[in-house]
C-alpha cells in the first residue's frame, strides 16, 4: 500500500514518526509506525507533516517525497545510511543523492533526520508515495460518493 506523506508526521519531542488516524477533542490521534501504539498529541504538540519538509538546494527548494525517491532509486533494497554515521559519510550520501543541496542551509542533524526518516518508512510502512494527483483523484471520488 502507498504511504501518503500529507498523513505522516514527526512530532517534536518524540522518537520516530506517526501515522494520522484522527482528529480528537485534545488533539490528534496517532499511531506510532514503529511500536503501532496509538496516542493523543496534544495540540500544543509541534507536528510536521513529511509532505510539508523540502530541502534547500543551491537553486530553490526539493520535497522531501522527490528526495526519498532519489534514495530508492540509488539504494535500491538497501537501507540508509544510520543517523549516527559520521557527518563525512551522511554529505557524501547527499552529494550523491542530492548533489545541488544548499550546504549552508542544509545541515548535518537535518541529513541525520531525512536518513531516519526513510529507513523508519522503509521498514515499517512503504517507500511507494500516493501522488498529488492520486490523492486528489481519491478526494473527487469520495466526495462523488457522498452525493
Amino acid at each position: 500500500m502507498a504511504t501518503d506523506l500529507k498523513k505522516v508526521f514527526s512530532i517534536n519531542g518524540q522518537q520516530g514518526l506517526f501515522r494520522y488516524l484522527s482528529q480528537a477533542r485534545a488533539g490528534v490521534i496517532v499511531e506510532s509506525l514503529i511500536t503501532g501504539k496509538r496516542s493523543c498529541a496534544p495540540l500544543t504538540s509541534r507536528m510536521t507533516s513529511l509532505h510539508d519538509i523540502s530541502i534547500y538546494t543551491d537553486e530553490s527548494e526539493v520535497k522531501l517525497q522527490d528526495v526519498f525517491e532519489n534514495m530508492k532509486a540509488k539504494l535500491g533494497e538497501q537501507a540508509a545510511p544510520s543517523g549516527k554515521s559520521a557527518p563525512e559519510t551522511l554529505k557524501a550520501f547527499f552529494e550523491e543523492v542530492l548533489p545541488d543541496y544548499d550546504r549552508d542551509r542544509f545541515y548535518v542533524s537535518h541529513m541525520k533526520k531525512v536518513v531516519e526518516w526513510y529507513n523508519c518508512l522503509k521498514e515499517y510502512a512503504s517507500l511507494d508515495f500516493v501522488k498529488e494527483e492520486e490523492a486528489e483523484g481519491d478526494k473527487e471520488a469520495k466526495e462523488a460518493e457522498v452525493e
